[in-house]
């Protein structure tokens, strides 16, 4: 059986955080296409324009960024109709109570912390292809 390839948007503005994404990726050998906004509000110019094929699409989401946070971008998703249902997990450096409840409250399909790590980045990187390439998408 042959994985998906997703359409992986990264919404990141830590330019160091994108690349080790792009390493994980490559060390794990995971032929994904990989988008990347750097705030909120690129990346949902980058959906709205399709330009992020709406075909077993995922967004990666970081909660701390200029311009439109995490939070603020999850908001504007799921009031967009045409957006709603893409799933997103988090993947921040926050460890608040209040991020983590007000993620799930915004439907996340998961929240992890950012590894500190470059080896257990890999890994992430690794369980999330598994899991998302065998899941059932909207």
């Amino acid at each position: 059986m042959s994985a998906k390839t997703l359409n992986i948007l990264l919404v990141e503005d830590d330019a160091v955080d994108v690349m080790n994404v792009q390493r994980a990726f490559k060390k794990n050998n995971i032929h994904s296409a990989l988008y990347v906004a750097g705030n909120g509000q690129q990346a949902l110019e980058l959906l709205r324009s399709a330009a992020v094929p709406a075909s077993n699409r995922l967004i990666l989401l970081d909660l701390n960024m200029p311009r439109m946070n995490g939070l603020e971008f999850l908001r504007a998703l799921r009031a967009d109709p045409e957006l709603r249902s893409t799933p997103v997990v988090v993947l921040t450096t926050s460890n608040d109570e209040r991020d983590r409840v007000a993620s799930y409250h915004l439907h996340v399909a998961g929240y992890l912390l950012k590894p500190v790590t470059f080896p257990a980045f890999v890994e992430l990187m690794a369980a999330l292809n598994t899991y998302w390439t065998r899941v059932e998408m909207p």
